[in-house]
């Protein structure tokens, strides 16, 4: 089978393996599309904190099952699935406490262990997640970065009712206004300096705040009132954002981190000390975030077609990345093809 392999940042070569054998716990997929992530575009650029080369990437996924190992009973041959990409130790503190998407020891299939950008892949079946028949194969793929923004969403208390203020507006950054949305909030606000991402936002069904004409502080108080945002979503993972969310927050309100930062954070910690605000982490998704994100695109609550914006064949896998760094702010999601 054909793999991409990403040898050093910006440099892929193809090499034809064997397709490994299917062991009893596990199934053999055919892939048949791959979504391009930001934290993909920090390992081109060899920026990913936690990321060495060589690397095979690929962590957003859609496949179908085409073997089963004989312990398997959850699926079948022919079935359209998406793969939960994380190994984890089940020993450590995180794991055994029911956070192993926080585990101690973790790799990600595409950073710290290989990914799936290859024609073949043979996975654990425990990570292995039907999708609905009807779903496309892009859509498949696009679960994983929708599991985010749901498990994003549900590390503040519940947001039905709730004032949600989005800081980016890339695809971390709708899919969690969506998400938000679709989970009860009543108001939801991105923030966004692209034209193409505010109107990309717009199509989604999610009020923008365009950063080029007025400031998120004077939107903040428009929109929400004196009370301004219960929760604050920092979706981009730079300073200027983060530093945004701690200047706009209301005294005791929540920051929820969820942009990965390819630099080192500078934020004013005094401040957060002062107000009281409560800074949480987001990192990665369980099972459960997966399941709710397959439920929300079947009941047409997330409109993950407005999203993608290019197609790329998997032989010419680096053009998904010359394409990302050529026209940046005017592109969302790439999905590879592999057919």
């Amino acid at each position: 089978m054909l793999q991409a392999i990403m040898v050093e940042p910006g440099k892929i070569e193809y090499k034809d393996i064997p397709i490994p054998e299917v062991q009893d716990h596990e199934v053999k997929i055919k892939i048949k599309s791959i979504g391009v992530c930001g934290s993909d575009i920090h390992v081109n650029h060899g920026k990913h904190p936690y990321t060495s080369y060589p690397v095979v990437q690929g962590h957003e996924v859609s496949a179908e099952v085409i073997e089963i190992g004989s312990e398997v009973d959850h699926l079948k041959v022919g079935d359209k699935v998406t793969v939960q990409p994380q190994d984890v130790c089940g020993e450590c503190y995180p794991c055994r406490n029911n956070n192993y998407n926080a585990c101690e020891k973790l790799k990600v299939f595409g950073f710290q262990t290989t990914g799936m950008a290859s024609e073949y892949f043979v996975v654990d079946a425990k990570k292995v997640l039907p999708l609905p028949k009807d779903m496309t194969w892009d859509q498949g793929a696009l679960i994983e970065p929708l599991a985010v923004a749901v498990h994003a969403v549900k590390r503040v208390n519940d947001v039905k009712g709730k004032k949600v203020l989005v800081l980016g507006g890339g695809p971390i950054g709708n899919l969690v206004a969506q998400s938000a949305k679709a989970l009860g909030a009543e108001k939801v606000l991105i923030s966004e300096l692209s034209n193409y991402r505010l109107k990309v936002a717009k199509e989604c069904g999610v009020e923008t705040i365009d950063a080029n004409k007025e400031s998120v502080e004077d939107a903040v108080d428009k929109h929400f009132g004196p009370d301004k945002a219960d929760y604050i979503f920092e979706c981009v993972g730079i300073n200027p954002t983060m530093d945004q969310a701690i200047n706009v927050a209301r005294k005791g309100s929540t920051i929820v981190v969820v942009g990965v930062f390819a630099d080192l954070g500078n934020i004013n910690m005094g401040f957060i000390q002062d107000h009281e605000l409560t800074l949480k982490g987001s990192a990665m998704y369980q099972e459960e975030d997966y399941l709710a994100s397959i439920q929300l695109v079947e009941n047409n609550l997330i409109n993950l077609d407005s999203l993608i914006t290019n197609h790329v064949h998997f032989k010419s896998f680096k053009d998904a990345y010359d394409l990302i760094d050529e026209q940046q702010d005017k592109v969302m999601k790439v999905m590879i093809e592999m057919e």
